[in-house]
């Protein structure tokens, strides 16, 4: 059980690291992903060969497949370009949103209720994300994308969860990556007339961190979550990603020493943000417990 708690964290860990990588790669937040998406592919896709577990689906099946993994490469996309409009540490406090939009979107996707708990919990999370918009107007374009990200990151499980009954994860992710590496290459030339890029084809420095990224942040981060599901339930595994943004943005702080870049009213916004992250934590612990006992 420690083992898997430890590769749990480890798997957060690397997703919080993916913000670090985005600004460490130069390359245009567009570019960047179908570069991560193209070297998953090709990774996943030997594995499964090499496995002998690739799998052929119908074409109306990879059509359903593709538009979540559009969705993803959406989110992505919105991400990284958080990362260089504002800064790592933006970006990562922008997905606590998603939170809030899960709230709202899910009564209409799943046609579920609504949980009042949660809108407001949502809503204190929107809270800090409005102050710390207020007072940094300076990273307004950053702020809109990320806000643009959690709203993706919120979509995306929705969807992903149906078809999870169908399909592998690691062969559900290589038709995802597939199916959003291919939509994604249709939308770049409509959005490169916005966001031109200084380069097309990747650097030196670009190619190792793309790499660190496909490998360590994507594969072995994946690898790592499904092998700790195995021990630990789908709650705990929920409840510990809620770190995700924490671990963001102590690296942020580490690493790019961002915490210079900010005034206070960046950790009053922060607070409350991590106050709705802990109060929900806190709420859903006491919900599992009252269903054990029962």
């Amino acid at each position: 059980m420690k083992k898997a708690f430890l590769q749990l964290h480890a798997a957060v860990f690397l997703a919080g690291f993916t913000a670090i990588l985005g600004k460490l790669i130069v390359l245009n937040e567009g570019l960047l992903v179908w570069y991560r998406l193209f070297f998953s592919i090709i990774l996943i896709g030997g594995l499964l060969i090499l496995k002998k577990e690739f799998t052929k689906i119908s074409l109306q099946e990879f059509i359903k497949i593709s538009g979540v993994g559009l969705l993803l490469a959406f989110h992505w996309v919105a991400f990284y370009a958080s990362v260089k409009y504002a800064n790592a540490s933006v970006a990562v406090v922008c997905l606590s949103a998603s939170g809030f939009f899960s709230t709202l979107l899910e009564p209409i996707v799943l046609r579920k209720r609504i949980v009042m708990t949660e809108m407001l919990l949502g809503l204190l999370s929107i809270l800090g994300i409005y102050i710390i918009f207020d007072f940094h107007p300076q990273y307004k374009t950053g702020i809109i994308f990320g806000m643009l990200s959690s709203f993706g990151s919120a979509l995306f499980p929705m969807f992903n969860k149906e078809l999870l009954k169908q399909h592998s994860p690691i062969i559900l992710t290589f038709y995802e990556f597939l199916g959003g590496l291919i939509c994604l290459s249709c939308l770049l030339p409509f959005y490169f007339t916005n966001f031109i890029p200084s380069y097309y084809l990747p650097s030196f420095n670009d190619v190792v961190w793309l790499l660190v990224l496909t490998i360590f942040c994507t594969m072995m981060a994946f690898d790592f979550q499904l092998k700790a599901l195995q021990k630990i339930s789908a709650f705990t595994t929920n409840l510990t990603y809620n770190l995700e943004p924490l671990y963001g943005i102590l690296l942020a702080f580490i690493i790019f020493r961002e915490n210079q870049l900010l005034n206070n009213h960046f950790y009053v916004g922060l607070f409350f943000i991590l106050l709705a992250i802990m109060l929900q934590m806190i709420r859903v612990f006491r919900q599992s417990k009252i269903k054990d006992i029962q």
